[in-house]
């Protein structure tokens, strides 16, 4: 098993490619990083980011035929892109588990709350259906779902979004998995059940010691729950760090533009939240150079046209840094400025 200082899932430079009529779609294109048990990883980027291509990628559920997939995927020490779908099979649901998006569009509207989550349960443990059921009310029980002995015999649509969202979760917690990659789970629901949800998976975690890929486009569901920061733009990292480090000191132009369009509860509240100009580059033909450079403000502040011809090169020291050309001291000045014409 993995020690406490080791990663349970390792990521070493993945490259996921889709073959498109149109040509190659470069989804996800030299990604790494190391997640250990009991901790949070917070994925964000826009979408199209690749954010959620890397997780499918982990859990196996891509289309073989049509994606090209190189580097490495370690859990537990065991290779995910070698291993048969058979194993994989085994795997998902029962080591590695992921809460979507959508949950009304997971969930099978034929059949009830309670089979399908018991489902999941009797496929990996071999319980009967009494057992199934019994494990079924003892989940919603545990994601705070009311009279869950009555809801368990519910359809999805006789729950509320934050119900179904909560139904989602008692079905990837089923088996205690030991990974759980949730993929903007909290998007659709107010920020009261949003809050809610958060703190159950914090319970959980600390429960079972979970390791926890969180993935969102909002940096305010990523204070509140990641350790660690991963920021993706046009299938790359750009900057990783602890989450006070990436929050507090960002050092790239993409983080400091989300970071500029969320509103703050520090400071004047007339101050306007500044967008990010320009749309995330294409996949399918990606910018030369620094993908971010056709929409980043500081390009002329390097020298020889270096941002658009020449790819940066992510730098980590004890798991900090970003791909930038910026000088970092010039960086440092650059944030301190923003922010601070930010504050006034």
């Amino acid at each position: 098993m993995t020690s406490t200082h080791q990663p349970f899932l390792s990521v070493k430079d993945l490259r996921v490619h889709f073959s498109t009529e149109d040509g190659v779609v470069k989804a996800v294109d030299g990604l790494s990083f190391d997640l250990l048990k009991g901790k949070t990883l917070g994925i964000v980027g826009e979408s199209g980011s690749g954010k959620s291509v890397t997780n499918l990628t982990i859990l196996g559920l891509h289309d073989r035929d049509r994606t090209a997939i190189e580097g490495e995927i370690l859990l537990d020490g065991k290779d995910l892109l070698a291993a048969s779908e058979k194993e994989l099979e085994r795997l998902r649901g029962n080591t590695m588990s992921m809460i979507f998006q959508d949950a009304l569009a997971s969930l099978s509207p034929y059949h009830t709350i309670g089979k399908q989550i018991g489902e999941t349960y009797r496929k990996h443990t071999g319980a009967s259906k009494k057992e199934a059921r019994a494990r079924a009310v003892e989940m919603l029980t545990r994601v705070g779902i009311p009279q869950p002995d009555m809801r368990v015999d519910d359809y999805p649509h006789q729950f509320s979004g934050g119900m179904r969202q909560r139904a989602m979760i008692a079905m990837a917690l089923v088996c205690d998995p030991e990974l759980l990659i949730a993929d903007e789970p909290t998007t659709a629901l107010d920020v009261t059940v949003q809050a809610q949800i958060m703190d159950l998976l914090k319970d959980l975690q600390q429960e079972f010691g979970t390791a926890i890929i969180f993935i969102t486009h909002d940096l305010g569901v990523i204070a509140d729950i990641a350790d660690d920061v991963l920021v993706m733009y046009g299938g790359r990292c750009v900057e990783r760090g602890t989450k006070k480090e990436v929050l507090s000191t960002p050092q790239h132009p993409y983080t400091w533009g989300l970071l500029s369009s969320m509103p703050s509860l520090e400071g004047p509240v007339d101050v306007p939240l500044t967008p990010i100009a320009g749309s995330p580059p294409s996949l399918l033909n990606p910018p030369s150079g620094c993908r971010f450079h056709p929409r980043c403000a500081f390009t002329d502040q390097v020298a020889d046209g270096k941002c658009a011809s020449e790819s940066p090169v992510l730098t980590l020291t004890d798991g900090r840094g970003s791909a930038c050309h910026l000088e970092s001291g010039r960086r440092d000045e650059l944030f301190s400025d923003r922010a601070a014409g930010q504050a006034h």
